[in-house]
């Protein structure tokens, strides 16, 4: 083949090829977009992902399906997004746990939470609030109950989503703080737990407020404490954990969309983009505040460095305090 018939074929391909994606780049979404949460339905990662997902559909056009993918302390729906093929059309929302303290708790993972995965947007930061069940649990506030669970030491259960959850996590950090000694009852999700909790199977628990703050304005959840270091403006009566007597205590949730490593730029940032906007919307803003949760968008470079910190972070408190996930 001469030099000129090579030249001239691969300036035919680079035409044919350039428009094709231009069409795939500028056309997205054209088919529906799945959300994986790596979680059972009813915990705050779902409620976010639904909540989000409703939105992003509207302003896109395109069906955002939200796919429950639970097991294994969320390891297993990230699995199956550091897998997908880096499109555009495979989202996870993350949390501090599948981001940040799994790679400390599972040591064989079969993806790389850093490398796998390509920050997309921070969607919202949740403190915790410890509640307890106020017919099997008397203690008021935080004093009485670390008085209480000093006096009965592994007597008290506490609730989480998992081994190695968010909520299982902070719970090892506020026993850390406080000298105290509680029973860790794992369930496959934030719903069940809650369930529970209500029911009076279990004592408290320390999660996000989406799921936490219904039943305590209802009544059948007692409210003790926040774990960041600031009251929540859509609960201010609730005092924070630190200002009851653990001074510096800050144990909040983080959550966010990645996508496959590899995704294009150009959707990255669109959906970044859109998710901004969402968030700060007259519509969104205050449906999440009212629940506990603080928008808080930013771009894909701050939430890398959020999910680095953080895997240092609470790598050294699950190193510290040997917990383990199985």
């Amino acid at each position: 083949m001469t030099p000129t018939r090579r030249q001239a074929l691969i300036g035919l391909g680079a035409t044919l090829a350039a428009p094709g994606l231009a069409r795939a780049q500028g056309a997205w979404p054209d088919r529906p977009v799945r959300v994986i949460v790596p979680f059972t339905p009813g915990g705050t990662t779902d409620i976010l992902a639904r909540a989000m997902s409703a939105e992003l559909q509207e302003a896109l056009g395109q069906p955002f399906v939200v796919e429950n993918r639970g097991g294994a302390g969320g390891t297993l729906g990230s699995e199956v997004v550091a897998r997908a093929a880096p499109d555009g059309y495979t989202l996870m929302m993350g949390h501090i746990g599948t981001l940040a303290v799994n790679p400390s708790l599972y040591r064989n993972l079969s993806f790389d939470t850093v490398t796998s995965f390509d920050p997309v947007v921070l969607v919202a930061i949740v403190p915790n609030i410890l509640v307890v069940n106020p017919r099997r649990v008397a203690a008021r506030n935080v004093q009485e109950l670390i008085a209480l669970a000093r006096q009965r030491p592994g007597g008290l259960s506490y609730g989480s989503g998992g081994n190695g959850s968010a909520a299982h996590i902070a719970m090892v950090a506020f026993n850390q703080a406080t000298g105290t000694q509680m029973e860790h009852i794992p369930y496959r999700g934030t719903g069940p737990m809650m369930n529970d909790l209500i029911a009076g199977t279990i004592d408290l628990t320390l999660t996000g407020g989406p799921p936490a703050l219904p039943p305590v304005r209802a009544g059948t959840l007692r409210a003790l404490g926040v774990s960041s270091l600031q009251r929540l403006s859509s609960a201010p009566e609730i005092p924070t954990i630190a200002e009851q007597g653990v001074p510096g205590f800050d144990a909040t949730q983080w959550y966010g969309f990645v996508a496959p490593a590899g995704t294009p730029r150009p959707i990255i940032d669109r959906v970044n983009a859109e998710c901004t906007r969402i968030l700060r919307s007259d519509r969104m803003r205050p449906r999440l505040e009212a629940e506990g949760a603080d928008p808080s968008p930013g771009t894909p470079e701050q939430f890398r460095d959020l999910i680095v910190a953080e895997r240092a972070r609470w790598g050294e408190l699950i190193r510290t305090a040997n917990v383990r996930a199985e």
